[in-house]
């Protein structure tokens, strides 16, 4: 009686061939969501369309740590957002619809793009651009941090961890720093 019992797993066929999981009758696992980073990554390489794939890589890198400083106090203020948007639309490659698209995707994901490890954006342009180039990205975002008329123990927190992991010495951070002191909130 065994014998001509049938395995119902094997007269699938068609479904097996397909589904090579089905066999064991597991389900598929569902593709892993995009993250906020490859969202970005996406959007920024969508907008520069001719450019070459590393400049994309920067302007994802640049664009991440903009995300990260801009929710490190977690505000993100419309100062913050008009500064970031100028800020965008500085980098080379990217048109003001390519900003306009990057700040709708940080607007939408920024908090997930922040708490994605800024140091591999750091990585990014540490390994793929020049010291000066380092600088004025950390000039950037300390004005970018100063936007909002304060300059948080978060965000200065980040921002010194941001000039280490890009290369920089601490008096980078300290020059870059120096035009917001009276914005410090340790010092009121």
């Amino acid at each position: 009686m065994q014998a001509t019992r049938a395995r119902p797993y094997l007269l699938c066929t068609a479904v097996r061939a397909t589904h090579p999981l089905m066999f064991f009758k597991r389900a598929m696992k569902p593709a892993a969501p995009s993250t906020g980073t490859d969202v970005l990554r996406d959007v920024v390489q969508a907008e520069m369309k001719g450019a070459d794939p590393e400049s994309a890589r920067i302007v994802v890198a640049v664009a991440g740590l903009l995300a990260s400083v801009a929710h490190a106090d977690r505000r993100y203020t419309a100062q913050e957002k008009a500064y970031m948007h100028d800020a965008l639309q500085r980098l080379d490659g990217l048109t003001a619809e390519g900003a306009d698209a990057v700040c709708a995707v940080i607007e939408k994901q920024g908090v997930t793009i922040g708490a994605h490890n800024p140091q591999a954006f750091t990585r990014e342009l540490r390994d793929r651009t020049d010291i000066e180039l380092r600088r004025e990205v950390l000039e950037v975002l300390v004005d970018l941090a100063a936007a909002d008329g304060e300059l948080s123990l978060s965000e200065t927190d980040l921002l010194r961890r941001t000039c280490s992991a890009l290369g920089l010495e601490p008096q980078d951070y300290l020059n870059a720093q120096q035009r917001h002191r009276e914005k410090l909130s340790t010092l009121k």
